[in-house]
């Protein structure tokens, strides 16, 4: 978000509601949601391979060294958490291979590891993951922009409002279809990687 507004893509509540619905919920449908869906589905077949396939996938889909990291630190620290408070053989096992084959500890597959260790529903874990996905958009946007409250609370509930057909659209996506590009996204990652100075460091 940082890096969008340097940018000057993001600059006020109607490029910000842009950018919620151009780029944030397509990438949630295409990208984030179907890896959490499918890593969800393998954890619940006990399949580990296709768990490993799916947490390299993640990492790989996110294309600045910045952005991985990011999402590896999150996955890591919420498995950790996880397995400190609910140690479900599920989260032990995950993590347990995780550190021994090397999987980065992708954020989105981590969310799926925790769905299933608290019985949640798939909808619920997928639902979960667009509104952290966006709330947490909207308080960067927030520190960075003048963005008033009224401003903030309508477009994150107009985006919200699109959570069904998101997480429909992801349920249809196949692992070999899973992909989405913004090249704005990538470049503003860059940029803020090697920005002089910087509010948010991932």
């Amino acid at each position: 978000m940082e890096g969008l507004v340097d940018e000057g893509v993001v600059n006020d509540r109607e490029t910000l509601r842009t950018h919620f619905f151009e780029s944030v919920l397509p990438m949630l449908a295409h990208v984030e949601l179907p890896l959490a869906a499918q890593s969800y589905q393998a954890l619940g077949a006990t399949d580990w391979g296709a768990v490993a396939e799916l947490s390299q996938l993640a990492s790989a889909l996110r294309a600045t060294r910045e952005a991985r990291e990011a999402s590896a630190k999150i996955g890591q620290q919420r498995i950790e958490m996880l397995v400190r408070l609910f140690p479900d053989s599920v989260a032990v096992e995950f993590e347990r291979r995780g550190r021994t084959e090397g999987w980065p500890f992708a954020a989105t597959v981590s969310a799926a590891v925790e769905g299933r260790v608290h019985g949640a529903p798939l909808g619920a874990v997928l639902g979960g993951i667009v509104y952290a996905t966006l709330s947490a958009q909207l308080a960067a946007a927030m520190k960075v922009l003048r963005l008033g409250q009224n401003a903030a609370q309508t477009v994150l509930t107009e985006a919200l409002g699109e959570t069904p057909r998101v997480v429909a659209t992801a349920l249809t996506i196949e692992c070999d279809d899973i992909g989405w590009f913004n090249p704005w996204l990538d470049i503003a990652s860059a940029r803020h990687e090697t920005a002089a100075a910087r509010m948010f460091i991932s």
